[in-house]
């Protein structure tokens, strides 16, 4: 029987979202008598969390949320093994090259930190010390004909830069760009096995006009899918 392994972050009125905005979550809740009932609003950037990024993120002719399908962000997908890094890594072609299963067009992959397992809540050292993507890396993921990238880490260097503009989230452009989509925040990626593919899911909220959606990101694994000790 196959298992669902979750690999969404958490999040709540104590998260923030990315700093180019560093926008807190709120959550308002609301009680209508008699007995017991609720329903809340939230107040959130739509990259808070687990989220996709749509090309409208980096031009303004980009496809959205609501344009976007489903298969773009679901399908096959591996993972790339870079849990033996540290804070502030500079993830390269020559890691991506060495740790990654042979590529095929159309897959998607997953990029391991462990960051996410490690950091996430702890703001905002989670986006200002997290391993981070270069833009040769990026590019070779282009190349090698993938449909979409997941981190479990912040894979933007500029995040830690006192004056950043739009013009310096660089590994957002490369991507999106040239029709990758990104998915960001992931975690528990460390409960997938390597060097085999694995059915994943990256489904998102299908909002109209949105460069970026809130996503519930999950992978079907077989039972004897585990990974290696």
């Amino acid at each position: 029987m196959a298992r669902i392994v979750d690999l969404s972050v958490v999040i709540g009125e104590e998260t923030l979202s990315p700093p180019s905005v560093g926008l807190r979550l709120t959550l308002t809740r609301y009680h209508r008598p008699p007995g017991f009932w609720q329903a809340s609003k939230v107040e959130m950037l739509l990259h808070t969390g687990s989220h996709v990024d749509f090309p409208r993120h980096v031009r303004p002719e980009g496809a959205t949320a609501a344009e976007v399908p489903l298969t773009h962000v679901c399908g096959e997908a591996v993972v790339v093994d870079l849990s033996p890094v540290g804070a502030n890594h500079a993830i390269t072609v020559a890691d991506l090259a060495v740790r990654a299963p042979a590529l095929r067009p159309g897959d998607i992959v997953l990029v391991r930190t462990d960051w996410s397992e490690r950091q996430w809540g702890n703001f905002p050292t989670y986006y200002l010390e997290s391993p981070y993507c270069t833009p040769e890396a990026a590019t070779w993921l282009v190349e090698q004909g993938v449909k979409a990238v997941g981190f479990d880490c912040f894979c933007e260097y500029s995040a830690r830069l006192p004056d950043f503009t739009s013009e310096d989230f660089v590994i957002h452009k490369i991507l999106l760009e040239r029709g990758v989509l990104l998915m960001q925040q992931l975690t528990n990626l460390s409960q997938l096995p390597r060097q085999r593919r694995f059915l994943f899911f990256g489904a998102f909220l299908k909002l109209a006009g949105a460069e970026g959606a809130p996503a519930r990101f999950f992978a079907l694994l077989e039972d004897e899918e585990t990974p290696p000790a």
